[in-house]
C-alpha cells in the first residue's frame, strides 16, 4: 500500500490513485511489487533535521528514503522537500510538477536498488527516472 503524507506542508496536489498505480508500473519494469511505501511530503527544516540526524550530512536535499524492501516487495519511507522540488524546478527550468513526479520516481528507483553515487551511476539513475516519467499519463499536468 501506498500512502501520502504532509509534515509542516500541504499535501500536494497529486492523483494518487494514478500515481500509485504508475508506481506499480514502475515496479514491475524491475520485477518488484510495491509493499508498503510512504512518501512524506515535508518543509527544508525537517529535511535538513533527517539529513543530520539519519545520514550525518548538513544541508539540503529533495529527499531520503529509508529502504525496509524484503525480497521484491518494495517497502520504504521516502521524505521529500517540498521547497527544495520548488528551487529545482526553477533551477532546471522544469515545471514543479514534473520535479515532484521525477522525485518520487527517483525514491521508488532507489527501493529498485538503483543507486546514483557515482557519476555513472547518475547517469543511470536519470535514464531510470525519464523512462519511469515517459511511462505516466500524468505528464501531461507538466504542460
Amino acid at each position: 500500500m501506498v500512502t501520502y503524507n504532509a509534515m509542516n506542508v500541504a499535501l500536494p496536489n497529486l492523483d494518487q490513485q494514478a500515481t500509485t498505480q504508475w508506481l506499480a508500473q514502475v515496479a514491475q519494469g524491475y520485477g518488484r511489487r510495491l509493499g508498503d511505501i510512504n512518501y512524506i511530503f515535508v518543509d527544508d527544516e525537517e529535511i535538513l533535521r533527517l539529513n543530520r540526524e539519519f545520514v550525518g550530512h548538513d544541508y539540503y536535499t529533495d529527499h531520503i528514503g529509508f529502504d525496509y524492501c524484503e525480497a521484491d516487495i518494495l517497502a520504504g519511507d521516502i521524505f521529500i522537500s517540498l521547497d527544495t522540488i520548488r528551487t529545482n524546478a526553477e533551477l532546471f527550468h522544469a515545471t514543479y510538477q514534473h520535479e515532484l513526479y521525477r522525485v518520487i520516481a527517483h525514491g521508488l528507483l532507489h527501493l529498485c536498488g538503483i543507486e546514483d553515487k557515482t557519476p555513472a551511476d547518475r547517469m543511470v539513475m536519470e535514464e531510470a527516472e525519464n523512462k519511469a516519467l515517459s511511462q505516466t499519463a500524468l505528464h501531461t499536468e507538466w504542460i
